[in-house]
């Protein structure tokens, strides 16, 4: 795909055209994943009547969590196995088409259990788009630097894609009244219900995720298969990708911590940062809004504001990722380079919930009339919750560029989806579970849900950060700059 000599020549129209591609992938990803915590409260509402703060409500959130993040780790482990055996360039096409679709079809939900159902097809392509992409761009570009930097920018996306999801369901929160009426025919109708809000903004929100299936069936002819992959494949020299070789002396050891690592960056998005939609009522200031007012103008304002804060927390993932691809190639010592992140984010994000999601205050006021924006009110969470998603969604980018590193081709795939899928999107995203089922106990301190909620968060959080931190003592270090056959 490329030469020795192309580290400093600028890319090609079809290498752009990969990483355009790879990136509404990456985007469109954390999309689908972030999108959870925006709609739950909304949908959780119409279709089983629970409010939040109930038991009913957090095991349903627990559930709508933890459920799709289950398939989607068991499949997508098969997904990564496929990748190795039938290609990259397949496997990622179909993934994306996968969730672009189950999420379409998800806002035409009914029920709790069609809701349900349709995450867990949306996990499942989420699942294996990731790890179909990262291998496929890591054997596209074969000179190191230049493999670290796209894999650190095309990943940087994943963060756009988090802001978009924000503004998206802004956007429908503002204007769903005028969106045209939701309703799916009786004889598509399996799980039975109805729709009752035509005009819900979740419901576009969710269908919001079709977006990345339209410019993927225009370029998927023009995308080329990995080189080094089908090179093996025509040779007749690539073998079959094996589970068990994951685990024999040569790379137990990686698949093993790796695996717990990944679960824990996971843990801190999932048992902390994506739980603070559902804090943002509790805040002074929102509470201070919403006093006197009727309860559907009430919702209509803390959603607002949870997009809002959605959206700073989202900018400082972008930073995060970005500042991976500016270290990535700066410091050769991976385990020094994860704990730029893991050190300062130990001490800060316990923090950031167990203070300034309860005891929030204002610290400046931004005048942005001159973009017809009116003026922005920054506060201690803003600054926090940046923060916050800088250290944590930094790390996400950190192991889409050091997996491939660390796997032959013939278990690239199956060995970034075992510590992603099984280590990350299982096991990780359980602590939403964990948060989600303790935030309800009686032991917990705090005087209303969401304060109950932010100490939950910053508690796990601080168990997160402090095992991932001593688990880099064991991470291995890449034996070489170049990819491993």
């Amino acid at each position: 795909m490329e030469s020795s000599e192309a580290g400093p020549k600028g890319l090609t129209a079809t290498q752009w055209l990969i990483c355009v591609i790879a990136a509404i992938g990456f985007a469109f990803d954390i999309y689908e994943l972030l999108m959870l915590p925006l709609i739950v409260a909304p949908a959780l509402s119409e279709l089983v009547g629970a409010a939040p703060g109930s038991a009913e409500f957090g095991a349903w959130v627990g559930r709508l969590f933890y459920i799709p993040a289950f398939a989607g780790g068991i499949f997508g482990l098969l997904g990564g196995y496929l990748t190795d055996r039938f290609g990259r360039r397949r496997v990622l096409t179909y993934s994306i088409l996968l969730y672009a679709f189950s999420a379409f079809a998800a806002g035409f939900s009914t029920s709790i259990y069609m809701l349900l159902v349709l995450r867990c097809t949306t996990f499942i392509g989420v699942c294996v788009e990731f790890v179909a992409a990262v291998a496929w761009l890591a054997e596209l570009f074969a000179e190191p630097h230049r493999r670290e930097r796209v894999l650190g920018y095309t990943q940087a996306f994943s963060s756009v894609g988090g802001l978009l999801v924000a503004v998206a369901n802004g956007l429908c929160v503002a204007y769903a009244a005028k969106f045209p009426m939701i309703n799916l025919p009786d004889w598509l109708n399996f799980f039975g219900g109805a729709i009752k809000e035509p005009h819900a903004a979740w419901r576009y929100t969710l269908m919001s995720g079709l977006i990345p299936a339209l410019p993927l069936i225009i370029i998927r002819p023009f995308l080329p298969e990995s080189p080094a992959w089908e090179k093996k494949r025509i040779e007749g020299t690539l073998r079959r990708p094996s589970l068990a070789e994951l685990f024999t002396p040569e790379l137990r050891r990686t698949t093993l911590v790796t695996t717990i690592m990944f679960a824990l960056s996971y843990g801190a998005a999932f048992g902390a940062i994506q739980h603070l939609p559902r804090m943002v009522p509790g805040l002074p200031e929102v509470k201070a809004q919403t006093a006197g007012k009727p309860v559907p103008q009430q919702k209509k304002i803390e959603q607002a504001a949870a997009a809002n804060y959605t959206k700073v927390q989202e900018v400082g993932g972008l930073a995060g990722r970005c500042l991976l691809a500016l270290l990535v190639v700066r410091i050769v010592s991976r385990r020094k380079l994860i704990r730029v992140f893991l050190a300062p984010g130990l001490l800060l994000v316990p923090l950031v919930f167990a203070y300034t999601a309860i005891h929030n205050h204002a610290l400046f006021t931004l005048d942005l009339s001159w973009l017809k924006l009116g003026q922005a009110h920054v506060t201690l969470l803003h600054a926090g919750i940046f923060f916050a998603g800088l250290l944590t969604v930094g790390q996400f980018s950190f192991w889409g560029n050091y997996l491939p590193r660390v796997y032959p081709i013939h278990l690239r795939g199956t060995g970034e989806s075992f510590a992603a899928n099984i280590g990350g999107r299982m096991i990780g995203t359980s602590f939403a579970w964990v948060t989600s089922s303790l935030a309800v106990q009686g032991f917990i301190p705090g005087g209303t849900a969401s304060a109950k909620l932010a100490y939950t968060a910053a508690a796990v959080a601080l168990f997160v950060y402090a095992a991932g931190y001593a688990a880099s003592f064991w991470l291995p270090e890449p034996k070489q700059e170049a990819l491993p056959d």
